[in-house]
């Protein structure tokens, strides 16, 4: 089995983003109803943040996290254990032509904006950027 190609050298399409959107929406929905009853999976209350599509529309791969970040590990394990029964519930809401085998993934932007955010509270980040405001100042 080959890798799966999710972007092309463009990016991806209006069709992958638009499915990819309504995938979100589905999931986030049977997971907020809690359709799948699996105790496990019933402890989390997750988010969905984005999802993404090969370019086939085949595979989808969710990007999510537990509310609070906490038990990132279990609740990814319940969500793997259950993508038969939520791909099952999913394709239920969505009219596409075959519903796509789902994979999941921890969503990482939140600590890369932590980071960020951590960087930009820097004293040296916040001196290099009042600098720059005096300069933008003194050159108007």
């Amino acid at each position: 089995m080959g890798t799966q190609r999710f972007d092309t050298p463009r990016g991806p399409s209006q069709r992958q983003l638009r499915v990819g959107e309504l995938i979100r929406r589905s999931l986030s929905d049977v997971l907020a109803r809690g359709d799948v009853h699996d105790p496990d999976l019933s402890r989390f209350a997750i988010t969905v943040s984005e999802v993404r599509t090969s370019t086939d529309l085949k595979v989808a791969t969710a990007y999510v996290m537990p509310l609070g970040g906490k038990g990132q590990k279990e609740a990814l394990a319940a969500l793997r254990r259950n993508k038969s029964e939520l791909r099952h519930q999913m394709s239920r809401e969505l009219t596409l032509k075959y519903a796509p085998d789902l994979r999941f993934q921890l969503d990482e932007s939140f600590d890369r904006m932590d980071e960020t955010r951590r960087l930009l509270q820097d004293e040296r980040v916040q001196r290099d950027i009042a600098a720059g405001r005096e300069d933008d100042e003194s050159q108007a």
